[in-house]
């Protein structure tokens, strides 16, 4: 095979329920992120387009690995990626090639388009799927490759869809950081209620839930919260939301909920323009709650465009330009900005922020337009991402704009009046002792409609190939339990034979973007060598019936997933880390005197070896590695010297990996443990 051999045109492949005939305008070898030869292309009649991946005839083993974007984005996203973000060097170095699509274009991705959604969630894929095969075997010569599909959030339902709804396409699963098809856009409206509700009272709460405490959280709520504030974080608590995980809510903003609230409003206009403020049994038509407080409502004009390098100086949003995980499922990661508007900054100088409201264009170029802003500081307006970058491009300096948060907070509690069946078990907190809902409620459940839109289906768990699920612990846009909720519907259709076919896996310490870099090192670890290893894993189960690690042991209790705290109890592929001293986590020093901090780290039996060990101690840049001898277990002491008094967290991070990966890049798992030492 030369540089220059092109595939031929081939038959028609089934694309939904006709057929399309691929076509190709890229067929060339690359030598970036790795050697490859690369084939573009796309179907006739459609907007769908591909790209794949395919690695030298010395490293393919027959199979293929398939990214699902949680939304139809480009199919040459993989190619910006670098580092453990590198999807096409991963499936090379599996002996895969590499599959990705553009979901079939954006048309598909959006609702109401018209476009048939089962094209958006899976059958675009499917059918870039099929065509890979037939390249392949031009490629490498008659064979059939096993094929397997993964992606995470709106991907992971993307991917269950096609597990769901396919046969003979792919032959395994990893979906990951999964949502219930009750998710939308409940997960984000109770968070959102609480971060209003609790902004003054975080500091306290991030303390109370940190290692080493000295308030445990009943104290907190009896003690420093309010009656309304103990509520909003029990209610937020009892839905899903880690309460571990708060330490980032000055950044946490509205994460996908911009893009999916002119669907709500669309789709139930009712609530936002009448019942939510006028109809008792809605938190708005109480006179007496302290949301009308809140609400704002200011005609003023833009005085500046803030460009994002001035939004980023002013502390107006955060710096993204180290997260590489392009095509993830964080959207703020997802793209760069269309355009280089940021933030505008306001004639008006309001008198408290406002999380989420919306900048309606009143003249100008723009006039009648509605700018989702993802919050105001002072006089700023900070832009949300998902908003049509050419209606922001024409704002200009002097346009009269109205900055008004009616709906956004009518949004907040929209999850009360979305009480679903019993298999819903946070929604308890919302029924009365007989088990029907306790406040008025809905014509219908939004959920299940932005769930089929993903999904093509409302997932039901009836799945016939083998499937390893990843969810991670401190998942603030997934909430952990959902991954249980779509275990059961599989046990439900599978019975005693689901561990033949299925697998969950929990990740401590990590949230729901698939990045390597982490905004919080010290706190999170990225799930990428989870997701690596059980794409690995499936692809054995698959084709030599070697079994993966077993699933996770754990408890769901008031919607919190809990595991047990040994390796050996929890099972998975997460190596677990103990930085306490009889069972405490907070130490107590002088300036000058030595702490003695201990760190033990175990694999499970199927996770390998500890690999590496790095300690961060609380008051310097960046971690320290410890040399290790790779074993299943590693304890090491670090004796820390504090200069000032003050609190401090020393972290420990341990990696761990199979053996089959050792001496690579992949497979790379990490969890962390951290202590408080408290300095006088």
């Amino acid at each position: 095979m030369t540089d220059t051999t092109q595939v031929s045109d081939p038959t028609d492949i089934p694309f939904a329920d006709t057929a399309a005939r691929p076509w190709t305008d890229v067929d060339e070898w690359r030598d970036e992120p790795v050697r490859h030869r690369y084939v573009h292309g796309g179907f006739t009649g459609t907007d769908t387009r591909f790209s794949f991946y395919f690695p030298p005839a010395e490293q393919y083993q027959g199979r293929f690995f398939q990214h699902v974007t949680p939304r139809p984005l480009s199919e040459d996203l993989a190619q910006q990626a670098s580092g453990q973000a590198d999807k096409i060097g991963f499936a090379a170095a599996s002996g895969a090639y590499f599959v990705e699509t553009n979901g079939g274009g954006e048309a598909a991705g959006d609702p109401m388009s018209g476009v048939d959604p089962r094209i958006g969630a899976y059958e675009a894929n499917a059918a870039a799927a099929r065509y890979s095969r037939v390249v392949a075997e031009e490629v490498y010569g008659p064979h059939r490759p096993f094929g397997y599909a993964y992606g995470g959030s709106g991907g992971a339902y993307r991917t269950i869809g096609a597990a769901e709804n396919t046969t003979g396409v792919w032959d395994g699963y990893v979906p990951y950081v999964v949502g219930s098809p009750m998710a939308i856009p409940n997960v984000f409206t109770v968070r959102m209620h609480a971060q209003r509700i609790l902004h003054d009272a975080f500091p306290a709460i991030v303390d109370a839930y940190d290692a080493g405490s000295d308030r445990a959280p009943a104290a907190l709520l009896a003690d420093v919260l309010t009656e309304a504030q103990a509520a909003a974080l029990a209610e937020v608590t009892r839905m899903g939301f880690p309460p571990r995980a708060w330490f980032a809510w000055k950044t946490l903003g509205t994460h996908a909920f911009s893009a999916l609230y002119p669907g709500i409003v669309m789709a139930d206009p009712a609530y936002f323009d009448h019942d939510f403020w006028n109809v008792d049994g809605y938190l708005g038509a109480d006179p007496d709650d302290p949301i009308h407080a809140e609400r704002t409502l200011v005609e003023t004009s833009v005085a500046a465009l803030l460009s994002t390098a001035d939004a980023v100086a002013a502390g107006l949003v955060p710096d993204r330009s180290a997260f590489t995980g392009v095509g993830g499922v964080e959207p703020v990661y997802d793209e760069v900005r269309a355009t280089d508007v940021a933030a505008f900054a306001l004639g008006h100088t309001l008198d408290h922020d406002v999380a989420g409201a919306e900048l309606q264009v009143l003249t100008g170029a723009a006039a009648g337009a509605r700018i989702r802003l993802s919050g105001t500081t002072g006089d700023a307006a900070v832009i949300d991402l998902d908003n049509d970058p050419e209606t922001v491009g024409r704002i200009a300096v002097g346009d009269r704009v109205r900055v008004d948060n009616a709906n956004f907070l009518a949004a907040q509690t929209y999850h009360r009046h979305q009480v679903p069946d019993a298999s819903y078990a946070v929604w308890d907190q919302f029924r009365d002792a007989d088990g029907r809902p306790g406040s008025p409620q809905r014509p219908f459940l939004l959920g299940p409609l932005f769930a089929a839109s993903a999904s093509g289906t409302v997932q039901t768990g009836r799945i016939s190939d083998k499937t390893i699920v990843v969810a991670c612990l401190l998942d603030r846009e997934a909430f952990a339990w959902q991954a249980d909720w779509y275990r059961s519907r599989v046990v439900e259709h599978l019975g005693d034979a689901a561990d033949d076919t299925f697998r969950l896996w929990y990740v401590d310490n990590a949230l729901h973007g698939d990045d390597e870099h982490q905004e919080f090192p010290t706190r999170t670890v990225s799930y990428l060598g989870v997701l690596q290893q059980a794409l690995r894993a499936l692809a054995r189960w698959v084709e030599d019936g070697v079994a993966p690690a077993a699933s996770t042991r754990y408890d769901v209790a008031d919607g919190q997933v809990v595991v047990p705290p040994t390796a050996s109890e929890r099972a998975g592929v997460q190596p677990v880390v103990d930085l306490s001293s009889d069972g405490s986590r907070r130490f107590a020093a002088r300036v000058g005197e030595a702490v003695a901090i201990t760190a033990s780290a175990t694999v499970p039996t199927a996770g390998g070896e500890v690999v590496a060990l790095e300690w961060h101690d609380g008051q310097h840049e960046g971690y320290v590695a410890e040399p290790v001898t790779p074993a299943r277990r590693v304890t090491a002491t670090r004796h820390v010297v504090f200069d000032e008094p003050g609190t401090y967290f020393v972290t420990a991070r341990v990696t761990a990996q199979p053996t089959t990966a050792s001496g690579t890049a992949h497979e790379l798992v990490q969890d962390l443990d951290r202590v408080r030492v408290v300095v006088s």
